[in-house]
């Protein structure tokens, strides 16, 4: 294909998710609440991957391990989130293509195979952390086996593909509330909890104990490297065009703004779960000697004994459930942009979904059906492994599309920006690096290198 100069691709590119593109209208001359309201939606669609049962084990184990000291590194995951997701905001809305689409119209055709292959399979690890919790949260809710929950599950098919085809503002709508279920329900058992205020404040401050203790520094790890999900950057870049804002610069501008302060909001919203997951953990476990909890089924039997109220362990399954269950929801979407922007592919929706499920639904029913349900966190552990192994070969593109002028014209990543996403990038990739090393390498190997 012939390069155009005017734009820095090879092709002029084609409309990210066509059934829903431009679909929503934002009033031209409305009021700054209007125009937000209009905007409002795409944020919180992301954000479900900042709270999905992949970070809910790591939550759990550093409040109880460590009190309130980690909340400083999930208060460091989210800002660096943030800025990652303010440049996927910019690269779709500037120049009119999700990431798939950029990598296609950039890196040559082996590469574009390899970046989506990567991503398929970092899609079917982050659908069976959500399938896996969805299940548990069917379990502990209605006593339902494991293996029949994860069969369950993969029945969200039929509502996606009801809410899609009624409206983009109908997806977006249930998210939310499930979202606000599940902020809801942590915030009852904060209450419940009663946690140290103090020790909360003191707890964002980044302590020097972490990198000095190498057990917390290990949680730390794995605290910022399931924060950040690389399926996030494709569907973020793609689902704030379903917008219908203006195609000049001025309405470029303006669409940049309300769409991060729309994500920047929704984020902030996942910090309070993410950081109330650990805050309840640290009041309910750490304080009353439970240090050793770390699975989602043992936090369960305990909350509601520890606190003395028998309600709090059902709303940690509720909030458990309404996770999953949001996560799946957009990792529908998610899969959609990728197959059609890397490769061009268009399937019939429900087609799309059904093999995005069987890829998560049978690992997780083989599992568990042969090793038994005790293998439920190895399976939500090698799900994280393997969006770790991913997430640099997402970020690294981005971060380059985005700081080319000639891609991004006035849009383009002043120095400042540059500086501050290089340097994230550079600390979750080591950090993940790191987690990997740990995860494969030998005992002896640690040791001797003394990590």
């Amino acid at each position: 294909m012939e390069n155009i100069p005017e734009t820095g691709w090879r092709t002029r590119g084609d409309n990210s998710l066509p059934e829903v593109f431009r679909s929503i209208h934002v009033p031209k001359d409305g009021s700054f609440w209007r125009k937000m309201l209009a905007y409002a939606g795409p944020g919180f669609l992301v954000s479900v991957g900042y709270m999905d049962p992949g970070n809910w084990a790591t939550d759990l184990a550093g409040g109880a391990r460590y009190g309130y000291t980690l909340l400083s590194v999930i208060l460091i995951s989210n800002l660096i989130a943030i800025l990652l997701q303010h440049l996927c905001v910019k690269l779709g809305i500037a120049t009119g293509r999700d990431l798939a689409q950029a990598c296609r119209d950039h890196y040559p055709r082996p590469v574009v195979w390899f970046l989506w292959i990567l991503c398929e399979a970092a899609i079917a690890a982050c659908d069976l952390a959500e399938v896996v919790g969805s299940a548990i949260g069917l379990q502990l809710l209605f006593g339902i086996p494991l293996v029949w929950g994860c069969i369950i599950t993969s029945l969200d098919v039929m509502i996606v593909l009801l809410l899609q085809n009624r409206g983009f503002r109908y997806v977006e709508a249930l998210v939310i509330t499930l979202i606000l279920t599940i902020g809801g329900c942590f915030a009852a058992e904060m209450v419940f909890a009663r946690p140290d205020l103090s020790g909360i404040a003191g707890g964002f401050i980044p302590s020097a104990e972490i990198l000095k203790n190498r057990e917390m520094l290990f949680v730390a790890i794995g605290i910022l490297g399931a924060t950040v999900m690389p399926h996030n950057l494709y569907l973020h870049s793609s689902i704030v065009q379903t917008r219908n804002f203006a195609r000049d610069e001025a309405g470029k501008a303006e669409a940049i703004k309300f769409a991060t302060i729309d994500s920047t909001f929704a984020l902030m919203f996942a910090l309070f779960i993410n950081g109330g997951i650990l805050i309840v953990a640290a009041a309910a476990f750490h304080t009353s000697g439970h240090r050793d909890v770390a699975e989602i089924q043992e936090a369960y039997k305990l909350l509601s004994p520890v606190l003395g109220v028998g309600v709090a362990s059902t709303l940690f399954a509720v909030a458990l459930l309404a996770s999953g269950q949001n996560s799946t929801l957009t990792g529908t979407l998610a899969g959609q942009i990728v197959m059609e922007g890397f490769l061009n592919i268009r399937l019939k929706p429900w087609l799309r979904r059904l093999l995005t499920r069987l890829i998560a639904v049978v690992p997780a029913v083989c599992v568990i059906g042969y090793y038994g349900e005790g293998e439920t966190t190895n399976l939500l552990i090698w799900s994280q492994v393997i969006l770790s192994m991913q997430l640099s070969f997402a970020v690294v593109p981005l971060l380059r599309f985005t700081g080319e002028k000639a891609k991004m014209g006035r849009f383009a990543n002043p120095l400042w920006i540059k500086l501050f996403a290089w340097l994230s990038a550079a600390i979750i990739i080591i950090l993940n690096f790191k987690l990997l090393f740990d995860f494969f390498a030998p005992q002896s190997w640690i040791n001797a290198l003394g990590f």
